[in-house]
């Protein structure tokens, strides 16, 4: 394909960079060949030119599209380049937070420096059992690969794991041995996976140490094999070391460390156990201060200590070896600090008593002359002398150091050969996984030997690299019938070839190490004549002659040789290390160095004699006679070489598996990404190579229906053929002309690089082209529809123009014609109104002439009316002058004569006015009775404040104090009725004073000082009275105030508690579903390990060929066993105690502690009780023993002497009877004279009492009965033993009946007679006793009783004083305690009825057995004769029932028969389609309620216990089939329900006609059963979740998330080498369709087969729960689902699933409330995630996601097309903000293993017992109907 094809215009390319290596432009114009330059803008605008190199003119590489950028596989990208590469990596870095990607076969892994959530064992059981390419890159992926790998190919594996220091390959490995250990468990009870992880802290510390670049660096490589049975189960394992950094234990640079185990030493040196090593500060000691930085920040070296010292104890080191171990490394610390001083050039010595040096002889036990002496000498050795030869200061010290780095380097081979004993594997190895956990490439400012050796294993595993990749290419091309052709590689074997080969580096400098003056110098001189320009890949510094520089595959290393040769020798003199050979306090020591001439290499973990745990043929070393001295000799160089061909081999020998660990950034920043670093780790860890490889080839591949799907739309309908792959050849020969682009394989179509990008390019540019053209048939549809809307538009408006513009000319007209209309009218009007005028003129004038004449008319009248008036008035005063002058003269006559008389009335005043006291008098009782009044005013106000404070104080008896302020509001209106009389006599009295004034004219004064005081008076009782209103109205106010807030507390209180009843209610619900949860769970695990102990058996069963003779133990006695287990209460049983100790440790762990308390002293006192009873059996098993003896040795008795002993027992029986009578006497009398009140309260209790009695009564009786056997038996044996015809002989028998009165025999058994008679009497008084104190003990109960009746009275009476608040709370604290008091005693009343039951039930099993085996022998041992002088018993028949009673008849032997048909042997799909559901139920009920009829207890326990077992039995055998686990849950429930529906307790029989609760159960209680039943059936229930989950589960991701059920929505991304499961529907894969095809045979077989409706709810909750849980994990781990297409076809399926619930009626079964997370997680691949706004209604709508899940989601979000957008890293960071507060689980993944709680709704069936008929197909013909 043409350049000028691909580099078009807005084309995007990478060009380099100095900052960012490589930096993303886009191409302003078209590139045309000969262009020089080309015109690019970078992404921030900018524009440059930029200039191709004229010489090879090569373009900058392309830019994959946007669709491709983030893919899990490198492989999978368009343009396989550097910049491509570390793009993709970036982006899924730092975006996604991803921090896995494949890259072919390899998997690169950047170190995040941050703690990820991904490492769970949550997300170990996602990954397991999955394919490699179906979930998203991980660590766990490749283990889970290299695990299926070696089960299928029976073929060892390897897991290589390289990078540089600090790139995480050390936590890959542990994490890769962790999935391991989890995945595959131990064969073995060692827990051998346990002791694999716990040997990392101790290679830490001991072979790692803080660097530069990492805080904890592995400074050695090392090969762990991890070895596997054949069941692929961890047996063992096996470490191998390489190139440990002896170095390091001498010297460290600056910043960094030496190795950990040194710092955690000093750290613990306070502890006791370490005052023997003399440590101290990590300062103190040269060897541990060098690097300046002996802290690591967020590391506590003392708890680091702690821990490898437990992981020492885990593996199996002693304290004593622990201690021997740091007495060697504090050895190697002091022996650090020894100093040496310079006697001249050539020699040197050690200060006297030098403290270091006696420290270091004392810990390593040696003489100190002679370590102080060969530290500054060396022997030197001839054919014929040895010499002893001083040494310089320089050598010496060179020397320490050398013996300090030997013995640590043998110390950590001791350790880990120690280490591989522990993971030894004890049976023999079938597989293994190798774990290579090795530096990487490394080159520094100064690189020496070390770096070397580095790099050279880095050579061979990268050669070993590319050689497995061209394989892998090879063997793809030719599956796939692609013609070979040899793709160039590089290949780095010359590099190889110059380090290892013949007079290659190695060599030279192992003979430079002979020479016996051998320099560094002089090597590097060899090194350049022997290679410098002859070699491509060796060169010389330009400004050194003591370097050199290697071309290694990654880099060019400049190495330089100083210190080479040293390092390669290792020199260590050998009289230092026969001096610590010759310590004999010091075993370690000794052990370190006896066995040094085998070791393989110093650095090698594999000691000698001991057989690796590959099964890889491995060739030994061979050793001549007499080369020991110089296998020792060898060098380090040699020795590596050797062990790195050894690892060469192993890993060829497996098929390997590639991490690569990247190093992100050298600052340990979390999730920072420098660009530069990344690439020189990609260039040097081979990824680039891998890219390389694969683009030279053909690196993109495609199936035939992924490429039809993705590329469908370049294609014509003509092209579309049936054939699929002919029609992707017809369409690939149309769109690529140059063939060699391309190749067709047989599965698959292979592209050469960039050709997938020109496809998407064409594909885009069609998408686009069909875009234009529905853009311009929409924009030319919305132009025609515009048109013609302003076309109406235009319409409209000239029609309303038009009608305006005539309706303006017509109001025109109007106008013109009102307007001539209005000129009429006014010329009209200016006429009239002159006309009005003159005339109104005229009339004015005639007016005023007249007015005129008519005014002097009038004045000349007035003048004359005035003249006459004048006249009138003189002639009056005239005359009323003359009589007042006679008036006057009448007056003064009359006013003597009334002078003369008031002078006379004067006088008498004068008499009167001495009487004005007594109205002084009447006012001064005025005074005296306002002042009462004022006094009764205050008397009320004081009453008034009493009643506020008695209101205060009695608010809790509201009721009774509101009629009381009733009252005194009553007296306060009276008292106010009064003051308005005192008032009304104030103003009677104002007006008999106004009469006085009116009277007492004279008395001025007097009268207004009486009126004001009076005045002053009413006043102040006006304002006594309002101020009484006021008061009386802030009374009524305040009373209406306090009813309000009354009010209102009562409503809050109300509320508060309706509020807390309510959360209180949820709780006790959430409570009770996790007790629900967490007992089911337990029954769960106790199932299990009940399957598992029964396969044990098996399997034990199996195992013994030759059973051992005597009895065996039948199926029959096992389960009467379980019966006696499964009869009494899970809680309370605890008599069988080896089923007890059977039980798992989980549930005893789990069960509440004050149970567990009760349960062990209930198992105690019953232990005691049976261990009591078992004596007292023993014991009169041996006096019944001692009396036979005592008769054997007695001489026969004759019949005198067996009629004597017959008057006896009559005797012995006639007492008993008196004694009966007399316990019935008293049994009657207590009855009869009880207490009343013993009736109430005591009356159970009383009756239980009663019971017991008689029980006890009982109980004696077959005492009784048994001492009588007891005796018969005896006289039994005695005339079976004496001959028979002594029987006739009266003589003899005469005789003999003297001789035994004389020898006084017949008292002896007198005397026992009366013995039995006092022990039977003695145990009925105790009986007696004990009824009495307990009769007692009722009747202090009462008492008590009474006492508390009246304590709570006076605490109700004193709750009444209360406020209301306190009295409910008071009331409420009362009830609980109460009730806890009650429900407390009840629990211990129950328990010792519970106790009593079991006791007399466990003594009359005991007694039973015993008299059955005594009537056993007393057959036995009765002759003909006297069988059939025995009376005959007679036999019930019980009478025929005409009717059926719904019962049916069994024999007892029959009982197995009835279990095999109609369980073991039933087939659930003939029973569920022809006969009614539960029928196997209802029949069993049947003969369990004609067990009932009969009373049989032994029937009844035996038929229960033989059903559960069979059901058990036929679950195990068939409990994978989903019909019959189904078949049998429905039976199970059936059984339960009937079990409760004819019980006989009222809460089951309220449903029941009256004929069904006449079958109710009469004899027996079943509750225990039924319990055992419940927990049956939940086990029944988790089996058949089980049982759905294994059907659903590979329907599951296919169905939900694969399969595109809305065909065309989502389109196929290009996929690299690791192809994922495609998503269009083969014949062979799930769709939504075949789970709802599946969920309809469920529901379809559980209705079929009458599963209660409420537990099918359940178990369509728990199937959905199982999909979305799946679904949603899923699609958690994989990137390529979480798109906007992805998350339309997650809704329309969910969409599906809740059609199916509406169609099964179903949506109330709180299934489609599992689907919310599923349904929230769609709905967020959908919406919009850009604004702030988008994030809030992100953050409330995912309120069933976590913070993780959502984040996580937004991460994965990937674009399909180029129509969408990713999602920005700053929005993810706002909804991580949003949701900061958010309290959630940071679990990432859902607990798709997690199984609601069951419950079992009581449904009582309206079928009729009697209704039932019995198939003949079950095979029941041996039971009878009743």
């Amino acid at each position: 394909m043409a350049a000028s094809e691909l580099y078009t215009k807005y084309a995007r390319v990478w060009i380099p960079d100095p900052e960012e290596v490589w930096k993303s432009a886009e191409l302003l114009k078209d590139y045309k060949p000969g262009d020089k330059v080309l015109q690019l803008r970078l992404e921030e605008g900018k524009e440059l030119e930029y200039c191709l190199d004229p010489k090879t003119k090569e373009l900058p590489p392309l830019r994959n599209p946007d669709i491709l950028v983030g893919e899990n596989d490198l492989t999978a990208l368009s343009y396989l380049h550097e910049p491509a590469v570390l793009h993709n990596l970036k982006v899924r870095f730092i975006d996604s937070k991803l921090i896995y990607t494949y890259c072919g076969i390899v998997l690169v892994a950047i170190n995040p420096y941050e703690q990820l959530p991904i490492y769970g064992e949550d997300i170990i059981n996602a990954y397991s059992g999955q394919n490699m390419g179906d979930m998203d890159p991980h660590i766990f992926a490749v283990a889970e690969e290299a695990y299926k790998q070696m089960a299928r190919d029976e073929r060892n594996q390897s897991i290589i794991v390289s990078g540089e220091s600090g790139a995480g390959k050390t936590v890959s490995a542990k994490y890769a041995m962790r999935y391991f250990a989890t995945v595959s468990g131990s064969a073995s009870e060692a827990n051998v996976e346990e002791k694999v992880l716990a040997s990392n802290p101790i290679m830490e510390s001991i072979g790692n140490a803080k660097t530069t670049r990492n805080d904890n660096s592995s400074r050695f490589g090392k090969y762990i094999e991890i070895g596997f049975d054949k069941r692929y189960r961890i047996i063992g394992a096996n470490m191998r070391t390489y190139l440990l950094e002896k170095s390091r234990v001498v010297f460290q640079a600056e910043e960094e460390r030496n190795y950990h185990i040194f710092y955690q030493l000093c750290a613990s040196a306070a502890l006791p156990e370490f005052k023997t090593l003399r440590l101290g500060n990590a300062n103190f000691f040269h060897y541990t201060k060098q690097g300046g930085s002996p802290m690591i920040d967020g590391v506590d070296d003392a708890k680091e200590m702690v821990n490898t010292r437990q992981a020492c104890t885990l593996l199996g080191i002693s304290d004593s070896y622990q201690m021997g171990i740091f007495r060697i490394l504090a050895g190697i610390l002091h022996l650090g600090n020894v100093e040496f001083a310079s006697r001249d050039s050539d020699s040197c010595t050690v200060p006297p008593k030098h403290e270091p040096l006696t420290i270091f002889c004392d810990l390593m036990g040696v003489e100190y002359e002679e370590m102080s002496h060969w530290l500054c000498h060396r022997k030197l050795a001839t054919a014929t002398e040895t010499y002893i030869k001083p040494i310089s200061k320089l050598h010496a010290i060179n020397a320490r150091d050398a013996l300090a780095k030997h013995i640590y380097a043998n110390l950590f081979n001791w350790i880990v050969d120690h280490v591989n004993k522990a993971l030894h594997a004890t049976v023999k190895q079938h597989s293994f996984i190798g774990v290579l956990d090795i530096y990487g490439f490394e080159t520094f400012e100064i690189n020496s030997f070390e770096q070397f050796c580095i790099n050279y294993a880095n050579e061979k595993l990268q050669q070993q690299f590319n050689m497995h990749v061209f394989k892998l290419e090879q063997e793809e091309y030719m599956k796939e019938q692609i013609p070979w052709t040899l793709i160039d590689f590089y290949d780095n074997q010359p590099c190889i070839n110059l380090i290892e080969a013949k007079m290659g580096v190695l060599d030279l400098l192992d003979e430079e190490c002979k020479m016996p003056k051998g320099s560094d110098d002089s090597w590097a001189q060899k090194l350049y004549n022997t290679h410098l320009n002859k070699c491509a890949l060796f060169e010389k510094p330009r400004m050194s002659n003591k370097a050199f520089i290697i071309k290694h595959f990654a880099d060019k290393v400049e190495y330089q040789c100083e210190g080479f040769l040293e390092k390669n020798k290792d020199t260590v003199y050998e009289e230092q290390i026969k001096v610590l050979k010759s310590s004999k306090k010091f075993k370690l020591l000794l052990e370190l160095f006896q066995d040094e001439e085998k070791v393989l290499s110093p650095t090698s973990a594999t000691p000698s004699g001991r057989v690796p745990l590959s099964r890889m043929p491995i060739k030994p070393a061979k050793a001549r006679p007499g080369q020991a001295s110089k296998e020792h000799k060898k060098t380090v160089g040699h020795q590596f070489r050797n062990s790195l061909h050894l690892l060469m081999e192993t890993l060829n020998a497996t098929t390997p598996h590639y991490v690569r660990c990247i190093k992100p950034n050298d600052f340990k920043f979390p999730f920072t990404f420098d660009e530069k670093r990344a690439v020189q780790q990609l260039r040097a860890c081979g990824v680039l190579e891998t890219i390389r490889i694969s683009a030279a080839g053909f690196p993109s591949r495609w199936t035939y229906q992924e490429f039809f799907s993705r590329y469908r739309v370049l294609m014509k309908q003509k092209d579309v053929l049936g054939d699929r792959k002919q029609t992707c050849k017809n369409v690939l020969e149309k769109l690529i002309q140059d063939k060699d682009k391309y190749q067709f394989g047989k599965t698959k179509i292979f592209f050469r690089a960039g050709q997938v990008a020109y496809l998407e390019k064409i594909r885009a540019d069609k998408l686009r082209a069909a875009c234009i053209r529905i853009q311009k048939t929409i924009r030319g549809w919305l132009m025609r529809k515009k048109y013609m809307r302003m076309r109406r538009a235009a319409i409209t408006i000239q029609r309303h123009v038009r009608g305006y513009q005539a309706r303006c000319y017509a109001t025109f007209l109007r106008r013109t014609r009102a307007a001539i209309t209005i000129q009429k009218f006014q010329r009209m009007y200016v006429v009239r109104k002159r006309y009005r005028c003159m005339r109104d003129a005229t009339i004015a004038l005639q007016a005023l002439l007249r007015g005129y004449m008519v005014r002097n008319k009038y004045q000349m009248m007035l003048r004359e009316h005035k003249c006459v008036v004048l006249q009138k008035h003189v002639r009056g005063w005239l005359a009323r002058r003359r009589y007042r002058r006679t008036l006057r003269a009448i007056v003064y006559l009359q006013c003597c004569y009334r002078r003369m008389m008031a002078k006379r009335e004067l006088k008498k005043l004068k008499i009167e006015a001495r009487s004005v006291e007594r109205y002084k008098k009447l006012h001064i009782g005025l005074e005296n009775k306002i002042m009462q009044l004022q006094r009764k005013i205050d008397e009320q106000n004081k009453e008034y404040k009493s009643l506020l404070e008695k209101m205060n104080s009695l608010e809790l008896t509201y009721s009774t104090e509101t009629e009381k302020l009733r009252s005194d509001v009553e007296r306060l209106r009276m008292s106010e009725e009064e003051a308005k009389n005192a008032t009304n006599r104030v103003l009677s009295l104002q007006e008999e004073i106004a009469k006085l004034r009116k009277e007492l004219h004279q008395t001025q004064s007097e009268k207004k000082s009486i009126e004001e005081r009076a005045d002053k008076y009413k006043h102040e009782t006006e304002q006594l009275v309002s101020e009484l209103k006021e008061q009386n109205s802030l009374l009524k106010t305040e009373k209406e105030e306090l009813n309000r807030r009354i009010h209102d507390q009562a409503k809050e209180i109300t509320e508060s508690m309706e509020k807390k009843l309510v959360e209180e209610t949820k709780q006790l619900e959430l409570d009770l579903n996790d007790e629900r949860l967490r007992y089911q769970n337990l029954l769960n695990e106790f199932s299990r390990l009940e399957e598992r102990y029964d396969d044990l058996k098996d399997e034990m069963n199996l195992m013994v060929s030759i059973p051992k003779p005597g009895h065996k133990r039948t199926d029959s006695t096992h389960s009467s066993n379980e019966s006696e287990y499964t009869f009494s209460s899970e809680i309370t049983e605890a008599e069988d105690l080896p089923l007890r100790m059977e039980e798992p440790s989980e549930k005893k762990a789990a069960l509440d502690m004050s149970l567990f308390l009760k349960l062990q002293k209930r198992v105690s006192e019953l232990e005691q009780e049976k261990q009591s009873l078992q004596d007292e059996l023993d014991r009169k098993e041996e006096q019944a023993l001692r009396a036979k003896a005592k008769e054997e040795e007695r001489p026969p008795i004759r019949g005198a002497e067996l009629e004597y002993e017959s008057l006896k027992r009559q005797e012995l029986e006639s007492e008993n009877k008196k004694l009966k009578n007399e316990l019935n006497e008293l049994q009657k009398a207590l009855t009869e004279t009880r207490a009343p009140e013993v009736t109430a309260p005591g009356a159970p209790a009383y009756r239980v009492l009663l019971d017991q009695l008689t029980s006890v009564s009982e109980e004696l009786e077959v005492r009784k009965e048994e001492v009588l056997i007891l005796r018969s038996q005896l006289v039994s044996q005695k005339e079976a033993i004496q001959p028979k015809h002594t029987m006739t002989d009266a003589t003899i028998l005469l005789e003999d009946v003297q001789k035994m009165k004389d020898k006084g025999e017949i008292a002896q058994a007198y005397i026992g007679l009366k013995e039995t008679n006092r022990l039977l009497e003695s145990q009925l008084q105790s009986q007696k006793k004990s009824h009495e104190n307990e009769l007692e003990s009722l009747r202090g109960e009462i008492q008590s009783l009474k006492e508390e009746n009246n304590r709570q009275q006076q605490l109700l009476a004193q709750n009444l004083q209360l406020p209301p608040e306190a009295r409910i709370e008071a009331s409420l604290q009362h009830e609980i305690t109460r009730l806890t008091n009650e429900n407390l005693d009840l629990m211990e009343q129950l328990e010792k009825q519970d106790k009593t039951v079991r006791k007399l039930k466990k003594q009359l099993k005991v007694f039973a057995k015993k008299i059955g085996e005594l009537e056993v022998g007393q057959m036995e041992n009765t002759s003909p004769g006297q069988i059939i002088d025995e009376p005959i018993r007679p036999v019930n028949i019980p009478r025929k029932e005409k009717d059926f009673q719904g019962m049916l008849e069994y024999k007892k032997e029959d009982e197995q028969k009835l279990v095999k048909n109609l369980i073991l042997e039933l087939k659930p799909r003939g029973v569920a389609v022809n006969l009614i559901p539960g029928l196997p139920a209802y029949i069993l009920f049947m003969c369990v309620r004609h067990a009932d009829y009969l009373n049989d207890d032994q029937k009844v326990r035996s038929l229960l216990t033989s059903t559960i077992n069979g059901i058990k039995k036929v679950l195990k055998k068939r409990g994978d089939d989903f019909e019959t686990v189904s078949f049998w849950l429905s039976n199970t429930c059936r059984f339960l329900h009937c079990l409760k529906q004819y019980s006989g307790e009222e809460g089951f029989m309220k449903h029941n006609t009256p004929r069904q609760n006449e079958h109710c159960l009469t004899n027996f209680d079943l509750a225990e059963y039924r319990q055992v039943l419940s927990d049956l059936a939940i086990q029944i229930y988790q089996q058949l979740v089980r049982v759905l989950e294994n059907i659903l589960q590979p329907m599951i991701v296919s169905g939900m998330l694969e399969h595109e059920t809305i065909q065309g929505v989502s389109g196929v991304k290009p996929t690299g080498l690791r192809k994922r499961t495609s998503s269009i529907a083969d014949e062979g894969t799930y769709t939504l369709d075949s789970i709802i095809r599946q969920l309809n045979s469920f529901h379809s077989v559980m209705c079929q087969h009458g599963m209660d409706p409420e537990l099918i709810k359940q178990v369509v909750k728990q199937m959905f729960y199982i999909i979305g849980a799946i679904t949603l994990n899923n699609l958690l781990l994989r990137k390529d689902m979480c798109s906007w297409s992805k998350g339309m076809q997650i809704r329309y399926n969910v969409s599906q699933l809740e059609e199916w619930l509406r169609d099964k009626n179903l949506m109330n079964s709180g299934a489609k409330e599992t689907l919310e997370p599923l349904i929230q997680a769609a709905q967020l691949l959908q919406v919009k995630k850009k604004t702030d706004e988008d994030a809030e209604a992100i953050c409330s709508m995912c309120n069933a996601l976590t913070t993780a899940q959502i984040v996580k989601v937004l991460n994965l979000y990937t674009p399909v097309n180029e129509f969408e957008e990713r999602v920005l890293v700053s929005f993810i960071r706002t909804i991580q903000v949003r949701l900061r507060d958010r309290k959630d689980s940071p679990q990432l993944l859902m607990d798709a293993k997690h199984i609601f709680p069951v419950t079992f709704p009581f449904n009582p069936s309206s079928l009729a017992l009697e209704t039932i008929q019995i198939p003949a197909s079950l095979g029941l013909g041996f039971i009878s109907r009743v």
